[in-house]
């Protein structure tokens, strides 16, 4: 019976692996992008879970170290230039090391913060996470030498084992592969070697002690967990997740804008871990799919869809309040139905299968 139910499942997986490998062959821009998004949600939800999900650590603020990671990465990468007339600060490393640098820089944010964060917990440490938003909002807006100010800083793209990720056309099987084509690649390999050591540390013994932590903090001080470090190296690790997530969203949008990185923002990787389900990787990319696809699917099909109209244009719900309306509305629905999220499904064939 385990071999029926696992069989099935390495053939879905491996489906899976040759669609999303194919996909920059048939999909176009519009579609890449929306897919790249996804993906860069995930890795920054599949980090925000092992924060909140399996550590009970609520936070408010990651969308802060999404910024830290995407401006550093442009500080970095970047040459002095000239923008709107603003003269921008950069020290023009190679686009990969930028990149490994920024990571860490907002792994360095997290670190600074950590303390704070081994302290408190439950809706003091969300207030206090809040608080790096109104704070990175002040400074993205202000510090014009280093973020370009309102209208933000161009992003200069990676450069990665011989290949530049621009609009340079690199003719593949007949398939010209511009900058989304070639992120889409690296993209997917980060998300991979993200999710698989998410999963290596949850099902290991520091997953055990962050699961203890988050269900009875006293009982696992006894017990000889030291909470105050694992709370304050979880916060570390989550924000390392952001910060990679912010530099492949520079990288897709090629602009980094600062109200980009908003409450919003926040309140949306919130949605996600708890649309997909709370303490799983699995959930989080789920739920990360869920709710960065679903804009741009009523943005796409806005003129089809009843009481959503173009942005724009009037008459109807812009595709990004329905959008709200519509997480807002999964999210109550799982909190009542499905606790643990949508990656609790099962197909009751599959289950139905394995049995005979």
């Amino acid at each position: 019976m385990v071999g029926a139910l696992r069989r099935p499942r390495a053939y879905l997986w491996a489906g899976l692996a040759v669609l999303l490998l194919a996909l920059p062959f048939y999909l176009d821009r519009f579609w890449l992008q929306a897919g790249l998004f996804a993906m860069a949600a995930a890795i920054a939800a599949i980090g925000l879970n092992l924060l909140t999900g399996a550590t009970g650590q609520l936070s408010m603020g990651h969308a802060f170290f999404l910024a830290v990671g995407a401006y550093s990465y442009c500080v970095l990468a970047a040459g002095p230039s000239v923008e709107n007339g603003h003269r921008l600060t950069g020290l023009g490393l190679p686009g990969w090391f930028a990149a490994v640098l920024a990571v860490g820089v907002a792994g360095l944010a997290g670190g600074l913060f950590s303390p704070i964060a081994g302290r408190l917990r439950g809706a003091y440490l969300g207030i206090a996470t809040l608080a790096l938003i109104f704070i990175g909002q002040h400074v993205l807006f202000n510090a014009r030498d280093l973020t370009g100010g309102f209208n933000g800083r161009t992003v200069p793209p990676l450069s990665l084992f011989g290949v530049t990720f621009d609009d340079t056309q690199t003719i593949i099987a007949g398939v010209p592969f511009e900058s989304a084509e070639k992120l889409w690649y690296a993209a997917l390999l980060a998300l991979l070697l993200c999710a698989l050591f998410a999963r290596g540390v949850l099902r290991d013994r520091p997953g055990r002690a962050m699961n203890a932590i988050r269900d009875h903090r006293i009982a696992a001080g006894v017990m000889g967990v030291p909470v105050a470090r694992y709370r304050a190296s979880v916060f570390v690790l989550s924000s390392m997740y952001a910060g990679l997530a912010g530099v492949l969203l520079a990288l897709v949008f090629q602009r980094t804008v600062p109200e980009y990185f908003g409450m919003t923002l926040s309140l949306e990787f919130l949605a996600m871990i708890v649309i997909g389900g709370l303490g799983s990787v699995r959930g989080a990319v789920i739920g990360a799919v869920f709710v960065s696809l679903l804009p741009q699917l009523l943005t796409r099909y806005s003129e089809s869809l009843p009481l959503v109209s173009a942005p724009g244009t009037g008459g109807g719900i812009a595709p990004g309040e329905a959008s709200r309306y519509l997480y807002g509305a999964a999210v109550v629905v799982v909190v009542l139905f499905l606790p643990g999220g949508l990656s609790r499904l099962r197909l009751r064939s599959s289950v139905r299968r394995g049995s005979t």
